[in-house]
């Protein structure tokens, strides 16, 4: 691409998500939030999407039983997203890493600390299954990667849209969603599909993730940031009043005020338990700021409170209780590690 193509196409961006940011504010306002996904295993029994992590340990991981997290430390990220103003963006795992009778026990109890209903993302689910989760959750995520048939044949192999389309057939009244990875190789012509697919399920939010290349898998490079905020800024254009969540991490956090001037309501991923009150994370809140958005919650500063209380009062067991204050003390720990 010539200097004078590159200039043209840089003023083209910049008119694009001032639109967006213009429309976000006058739809939104001007709040934002920081959604912490809630994993509960690294185990996933597809395992072969050519740029998930998940690929690259299918061979080491041959039994789900070996990935899952406690118990006790799921409910401890639900209880600080509680305590410090995160969003749960959704609970999620692998493919298949706890029987369904568990994962419905976990979602209840998540629900119940979190004291609010959650998103689940925890691949195409039945009908059958839809209605056991359904007191528990608000809605259901799709992880679509990409929208394109060839190249999400060549990606997914073995996780067809057509199954989550059921699901989304089947969800009756919960809230609907997809996540999306820029940096597949998807190309700008391809935003029409993307479109399609969001007009014809009435979605309700959509989150975005730059891809993170992965040792082990076929791609070295994530997409630039222009690239980026291109399909960001395009999505809310197109839809004025969809939620818009935008992935980061600690190679890119410094788009997060990028990614919200572009349209999103909400950033993600970034490792917050690791990185509290860290340089990445102060620098991740002055920018809001610089953005002209207003963080709820926070990124820096733990509540003055009884933790020990917290604990004691959650409807849940006391062996339970137990386990969710010896996580916490741990999770407490590495938290303060940057105060």
């Amino acid at each position: 691409m010539d200097k004078q193509t590159q200039e043209i196409e840089k003023k083209e961006l910049k008119q694009l998500t001032e639109q967006a940011n213009l429309l976000t504010i006058k739809t939104f306002g001007n709040k934002v939030w920081y959604g912490r996904c809630i994993f509960l295993s690294w185990y996933c029994d597809v395992g072969t999407c050519k740029f998930c992590y998940r690929s690259t340990q299918k061979a080491r991981i041959k039994h789900a039983t070996h990935a899952k997290r406690s118990i006790g430390s799921i409910l401890v990220e639900a209880l600080l997203a509680k305590n410090l103003g995160w969003r749960i963006e959704f609970l999620t795992g692998g493919y298949k890493s706890f029987p369904m009778e568990e994962l419905i026990e976990i979602a209840r109890l998540v629900e119940k600390v979190y004291e609010e209903k959650i998103w689940l993302n925890l691949g195409a689910l039945s009908k059958e299954d839809l209605d056991q989760f359904r007191p528990h959750i608000k809605g259901i995520v799709s992880s679509i990667e990409t929208i394109a048939p060839e190249l999400h044949g060549k990606i997914c192999p073995d996780k067809p849209i057509e199954p989550y389309e059921e699901m989304f057939n089947n969800a009756n009244d919960l809230k609907k969603s997809i996540t999306i990875v820029i940096g597949l190789g998807e190309k700008r012509d391809d935003f029409a599909l993307l479109q399609k697919f969001i007009e014809k399920w009435k979605l309700d939010r959509i989150t975005f993730y730059a891809l993170k290349p992965v040792p082990g898998t076929p791609y070295e490079k994530g997409p630039e940031t222009e690239e980026y905020l291109w399909w960001i800024a395009k999505t809310r254009l197109a839809f004025p009043k969809l939620q818009i969540i935008a992935g980061t991490t600690l190679r890119r956090y410094k788009e997060v005020g990028q990614i919200l001037k572009a349209g999103a309501n909400a950033f993600t991923k970034f490792p917050i338990t690791k990185k509290f009150n860290s340089e990445e994370a102060i620098y991740i809140e002055n920018d809001i700021k610089q953005a002209g958005r207003e963080l709820k919650g926070t990124l820096k500063q733990l509540p003055d409170i009884d933790w020990n209380k917290e604990v004691d009062d959650l409807d849940i067991n006391d062996d339970l209780k137990k386990e969710v204050k010896e996580k916490l003390i741990l999770y407490l720990k590495r938290m303060q590690k940057h105060i």
